[in-house]
């Protein structure tokens, strides 16, 4: 065994207690309260720790012992195609303690060569440089583990392109100290085709497909079958990207936290015909001839832009990613994400389309777990559209190009793992705004993270996009960013003396009340909320639940429920905020046509409605004049 434990790798893990996840703190359901004016200021939240951030992997030391071991099975994973395996750990020590750890690391084996801090240069003293990619406390499922020094853990393993090592530690987080290793276990198949991204192209008639592999076009050619259910099926070729260490902006992402992210395939299928149900699967054509498949799928293609039908959208925030095998590294790290996607999963037929506005893997520089992430969601990504915005967990680091300049919350992601493992319609996927049409529906999908001020490129493309919408034909208009650019009782803005980001709506509302924009949705507040109509601090219709007629502004909503540790609200009284809830969520926008639109908010835990409301209306009451929104007249005939 001490063989095969010296050759196998030293393992490892970087604790960078500085790059972290957002998370605020926060209360519950209510009514009404009030806000008076309040200096625009930046919020500070409250730090959650990634927690593959707690391993001070850097400290680790290779301290085998001929007692101990751990044993791994089965070694052969996926024999029948499948994706994801439930491994059984045997473990046995000796010297047991509470402190013990088992960590999953992939690619099995590594060396102190990996190594590299962000200057570039390998760091001698270091044996263990890399992340494990989740881990167990060893007496987990085990209680009487320090007693015996034996215990069983099971593990949730998904294909990663790599094999994976276990590796028993003592010593805590803080010094821990590798006592034995497993033999490696290993897909067979590790480079399959997997976990499929659905999002809208540039034309309402173009649906993208997205996926990860772990075959370069030097060895094989990536593609897609597909066509219409019960028809002949056609090829389409895919492009092929990924991205480098080099490519991160900082630690941990260009240190312990980088791992290599395979390649992302996108391909494009064009001339949808409207409301159609068509199939597809991804795959390589190797330089043998063979083509490596994926499984099949399905989506229905978009309505045509106007088309009267049923339409259904839905939209949250700040999700991040969890692990069902139960491993500590979640289990209070995103602890609503579960409930969020299975009740997604478990309503799949009744929606159509996703808008995932920011928080996505919350992998803040930890690359593995944005392979966890699109496994997470494939599910509901491969067979719907699943649209992101870019936010503070994907994009902020210093230096980077970023609005906010002093946030280092991406751990040095610095925004090329989101824009490079999904699409989105953008003219430059690095300044992730666009907007994109479902039927009766214009959507505005702001980058929060670039500068949104009045004469920034962004504020031209706003503009541009508000305004291009004909809303004859479509009337619902949707904004949606992830930070807070309208109105919310945050405690941590609160704090601050604000109820938005700075300057958000100071520069926005003129746009929002000019075109009507009918809601306006935001993420990076962990709690659900909802305004009355609104334009300048003041609620412009007495209506709670039923809105007909012109609207007179705009209705806010935050939504970033989706699965991260909850926020709490002020005591302050906004009297603007006419339901609040602290507790994990999502909205449905149900269109029923071109006159009625229904708005719920629907739990995660039950997938019960715990607000709603209707938007009644006629094409002449978009038209009317409202304040700081009326079309310029002329009292010539």
């Amino acid at each position: 065994m001490m063989s095969t434990f010296n050759n196998l790798f030293a393992l490892f893990l970087l604790l960078v207690s500085n790059d972290i996840a957002y998370g605020v703190v926060h209360h519950a359901s209510s009514y009404p309260s009030h806000v008076s004016n309040v200096p625009e200021q930046h919020v500070h939240a409250p730090i959650v720790e990634q927690p593959l951030a707690k391993i001070d992997i850097l400290k680790a030391v290779i301290a085998l012992h001929e007692s101990a071991s751990i044993r791994a099975n089965p070694f052969l994973l996926g024999s029948k195609g499948e994706d994801t395996e439930w491994i059984n750990v045997n473990l046995e020590y000796p010297r047991p303690t509470n402190d013990d750890w088992v960590g999953v690391f992939s690619p099995a084996k590594f060396n102190s060569s990996d190594c590299y801090p962000e200057t570039g240069t390998r760091q001698e003293a270091s044996y263990i440089c890399t992340s494990p990619i989740k881990y167990k406390y060893a007496n987990h499922s085990t209680a009487d583990y320090v007693r015996r020094g034996k215990a069983t853990l099971s593990f949730q393993i998904i294909n990663q392109r790599a094999d994976f090592s276990f590796a028993l530690f003592t010593g805590g987080f803080k010094n821990p100290k590798l006592v034995a290793v497993s033999d490696p276990i290993s897909f067979s198949n590790p480079k399959a085709p997997l976990y499929p991204r659905l999002a809208h192209g540039m034309a309402w008639d173009e649906m993208t497909v997205t996926w990860t592999s772990g075959y370069n076009i030097d060895e094989a050619t990536p593609l897609v079958e597909w066509g219409r259910k019960g028809h002949n099926k056609k090829l389409s070729p895919a492009g092929t990207l990924t991205f480098t260490r080099g490519s991160m902006c900082g630690a941990p992402a260009r240190t312990t936290g980088w791992r290599d992210p395979g390649f992302i395939h996108t391909s494009f299928l064009k001339e949808l015909w409207p409301d159609t149900i068509y199939e597809y699967r991804v795959g390589h054509l190797l330089k043998t001839e063979l083509t490596i498949w994926s499984k099949i799928y399905s989506f229905k293609s978009s309505p045509y832009p106007g088309q009267d039908s049923l339409q259904r959208v839905i939209i949250f925030g700040d999700m991040g990613k969890a692990e069902r095998d139960g491993s500590n590294e979640y289990a209070n790290y995103e602890p609503g994400s579960l409930f969020t996607t299975d009740q997604l999963i478990n309503d799949i037929k009744n929606y159509d389309i996703v808008f995932h506005i920011g928080g996505l893997a919350y992998a803040n520089g930890f690359l593995s777990q944005w392979d966890q992430f699109t496994a997470q969601v494939e599910p509901i990504s491969s067979v719907k559209p699943y649209m992101i915005a870019s936010g503070t967990n994907e994009r902020d680091f210093p230096n980077s190009g970023s609005f906010y300049d002093n946030i280092s919350d991406s751990g040095g992601e610095c925004g090329v793992p989101a824009e490079t493992m999904y699409y989105v319609p953008a003219d430059n996927r690095a300044k992730l705004w666009y907007s994109t049409d479902y039927g009766m529906f214009h959507f505005c999908i702001a980058d929060s993270e670039h500068d949104w001020r009045e004469g920034s490129e962004q504020y031209v493309w706003i503009e541009k996009c508000l305004a291009s919408v004909d809303r004859q034909k479509q009337p619902w208009l949707i904004f949606a960013a992830h930070r807070v650019l309208g109105y919310s009782s945050n405690s941590g803005l609160a704090d601050e003396g604000a109820t938005e980001e700075p300057t958000g709506r100071t520069h926005l509302q003129k746009l929002w009340q000019k075109y009507k924009v009918d809601i306006a949705f935001y993420g990076h507040v962990h709690n659900y909320e909802r305004t009355c109509p609104i334009y300048q601090n003041q609620c412009v219709n007495s209506e709670i639940f039923d809105y007909s007629g012109t609207m007179n502004g705009t209705i806010h909503v935050v939504v970033g429920g989706g699965g991260s540790p909850l926020s709490d609200y002020t005591e302050n009284n906004t009297s603007w905020s006419l339901y609040k809830d602290r507790d994990y969520g999502f909205v449905k926008l149900t269109a029923f046509n071109h006159s009625s639109l229904f708005f719920e908010y629907k739990k995660s835990i039950d997938g019960e409605v715990y607000d709603n409301f209707t938007i009644t209306r006629d094409y002449r009451d978009v038209l009317a004049c409202v304040h700081d929104g009326c079309e310029a007249t002329t009292l010539t005939n």
